[in-house]
């Protein structure tokens, strides 16, 4: 296993054109395990996305316990994103990082709208699986800068919190990062759908978020759905059960 953590954004860029592909092309499995959490299962590499503890506003679900991946990609360390009871490989500071063949870009957002000052910042998380872009939105609240936007703009897959509350981009908010990063898939995150979710949860359902995004088609699935990257959906948004 190799991890190496590069600090000069320009390697990045020079990565981006002499790596080989992150993994070979073919289904690409989203595995929804409540809240913001995947699995990403590829041909090769299996990524767990913001496993969490059962609180808040994921009270009513089940923890993403001994999930077999090869390591995890957080938001942060806050117990309903980046709960690791297992000390598994967890990134989720800022940074570029390749693990083996797999180029990961942790950007930093603020994770509210006063710049950080209460919930500190958050990662956004960017990387090729099965040749398909990937951005995971899922702890961010703040505003963008124009570099971030560049580079994650045009993913194939973005996840993004669409529920509001203190911590999560309202659903007006969402759709206008959408609108500016153009990707083709869109997975919302962090929206109230349960009728025994806490009392204390701030989210609201996907409504708001939806009447905003006219112009993409709405797929409703399971828990999972694997994606083939030959075949890849365009302007549509998955809505994946809980």
């Amino acid at each position: 296993m190799s991890i190496i953590k590069i600090k000069k954004f320009f390697l990045f860029i020079l990565f981006l054109f002499l790596i080989p592909s992150s993994a070979m092309a073919g289904d690409l499995l989203l595995k929804s395990l409540g809240h913001g959490s995947f699995l990403i299962k590829g041909r090769e590499k299996s990524v767990l996305i913001n496993p969490f503890k059962a609180i808040g506003c994921a009270s009513d679900l089940n923890e993403p316990k001994d999930i077999n991946a090869d390591f995890i990609l957080a938001s942060s360390k806050l117990a309903d994103e980046g709960y690791n009871p297992n000390d598994q490989l967890m990134f989720v500071e800022p940074g570029v990082y390749k693990f083996e063949d797999i180029l990961l870009n942790g950007i930093e957002v603020p994770h509210d709208r006063v710049g950080g000052r209460r919930f500190g910042m958050a990662t956004v998380w960017s990387w090729e699986q099965n040749n398909l872009k990937i951005v995971h939105m899922g702890g961010a609240a703040g505003e963008m800068d124009i570099n971030s936007q560049i580079i994650l703009s045009r993913p194939d897959i973005l996840f993004i919190s669409i529920g509001g509350g203190l911590k999560s981009y309202n659903g007006s908010e969402a759709s206008d990062i959408v609108k500016t990063l153009k990707p083709s898939i869109v997975v919302p995150v962090h929206f109230r759908r349960g009728k025994n979710i806490s009392d204390n949860c701030d989210f609201s359902n996907a409504d708001f978020f939806l009447e905003n995004m006219q112009d993409f088609r709405i797929k409703y699935l399971g828990k999972s759905f694997e994606i083939n990257s030959k075949r890849i959906d365009k302007n549509t948004i998955y809505i994946f059960k809980d």
